[in-house]
């Protein structure tokens, strides 16, 4: 019998190929489970049609990705805060630059993937890592301007 494996099956392979096995064994545990499929024309052709899908579906996102990369690299955000008599009042943390990265630049980043080793507490330009998703990376620049 020729099954299609949906999922991985320690010692017989992965998802997505297709094994000769026992009528046993494939219809009573690997079919049942829902381990596997029989490895008709037709399933083996919906499985590479949705693989297909997925893959395209993954290009895109990482194409929009990358072109957040290419929109914060060539951007700088602008934060203002009140001015202290050393440094600015209070300090400009992840959180806050995530807010100001969706009012200004339409971004919604989670404040955990912005990689902000510690809070901001002066005037002046930093770099900040950014962490898009699929090993994409961006370096933002934070303008801190006090008024």
């Amino acid at each position: 019998m020729r099954v299609l494996l949906i999922k991985d099956v320690k010692n017989l392979g992965k998802a997505g190929e297709i094994k000769e096995v026992k009528d046993g064994y494939g219809q009573n545990f690997l079919i049942n489970k829902g381990f596997a499929k029989l490895a008709t024309p037709e399933v083996v052709a919906q499985w590479e049609e949705q693989k297909a899908k997925e893959a395209a579906a993954l290009a895109a996102e990482i194409a929009k990705l990358e072109e957040y990369k290419a929109k914060l690299e060539a951007n700088e955000l602008k934060i203002e805060r009140e001015k202290a008599p050393v440094g600015i009042k209070g300090s400009v943390t992840n959180n806050i630059i995530a807010q100001e990265l969706k009012e200004q630049m339409g971004i919604e980043i989670g404040k955990k993937d912005i990689n902000l080793k510690k809070a901001i507490k002066t005037e002046g330009v930093t770099e900040v890592d950014i962490k898009l998703g699929h090993g994409i990376h961006a370096v933002l620049k934070v303008n801190v301007v006090g008024v």
